[in-house]
């Protein structure tokens, strides 16, 4: 069965262009220099799955012409992955039903505190409703998706990422564990951050990205998350190696997904 990726956005927690930046890229004309904030939208079968609910999150599926959604997997609780929550409450109207949000129990936590209103013992109707699904370390289904968390490190904060059959989306990491390195082996498409050139504190530049690309050897590899500092998608698109892209918005990936292929 084939799992189908489409990358709602992929820019950092301001997106592409920066608001008051006047750089190259931020007066760009190439369309793949606009970037929202990180997220993806997952299809497999009749299974439709969101990563991350960023704030531009109206505007990319409104774009991406969403109807129907079974589930959101968070990756953690900061604004740029989160802020846009509220708007599931659409799926409620529609599907008659609370929306699954899945994540580690400190992102739900966040979540209920964000979101507070969704939860109060005294509702205001329209509010959105938000079911909390705590997510531990082994996999869990979703529809017709088996998935496997993998924990990885944004500076000292824990982040989820997640695989489905031989599909794996990292976002905001900068340290990967061996182990976690385990649960990301024999990859057809690894979607992994890359910040920008510069070292960052808390992301993985392009040459840190590059490097576990090359560790890991998955057929192809996309990078997100990226920021107006990593320069022109164009420009930086031609120093990459073969089977390694920038991603842009709008791009939409295809992966089989064989049920034996977890670790």
């Amino acid at each position: 069965m084939a799992l189908r990726m489409e990358f709602l956005g992929t820019g950092t927690s301001q997106g592409v262009p920066v608001i008051g930046c006047r750089c190259a890229v931020c007066t760009s004309a190439d369309v793949k220099d606009k970037r929202l904030r990180s997220s993806v939208w997952l299809t497999l079968g009749d299974t439709r799955i969101l990563v991350d609910a960023g704030p531009d999150l109206r505007q990319q599926l409104l774009r991406s012409g969403q109807d129907r959604l079974d589930g959101v997997l968070l990756t953690h609780e900061h604004m740029d992955h989160v802020a846009g929550i509220d708007e599931l409450r659409a799926f409620n109207f529609a599907q008659g039903r609370a929306m699954d949000l899945f994540g580690l129990p400190r992102t739900l936590d966040a979540v209920r505190r964000m979101f507070h209103y969704a939860f109060s013992d005294v509702r205001y109707p329209g509010v959105p409703e938000l079911n909390l699904v705590p997510v531990g370390e082994g996999p869990f289904k979703l529809g017709a998706a088996r998935i496997l968390p993998v924990e990885v490190m944004h500076e000292k904060l824990s982040v989820l990422g997640y695989r489905i059959g031989d599909l794996a989306y990292i976002t905001d990491a900068k340290t990967i564990t061996p182990a976690a390195r385990e649960r990301l082996r024999n990859l057809d498409v690894l979607v992994l951050n890359a910040l920008r050139i510069d070292p960052h504190r808390s992301h993985l530049n392009l040459e840190e990205a590059l490097a576990v690309v090359d560790e890991l050897a998955p057929r192809r590899a996309f990078f997100t998350h990226i920021s107006h500092l990593m320069g022109l998608h164009a420009d930086v698109a031609r120093g990459l190696p073969g089977g390694v892209q920038l991603a842009a918005d709008g791009l939409v990936v295809e992966s089989d997904d064989p049920p034996t292929s977890h670790p």
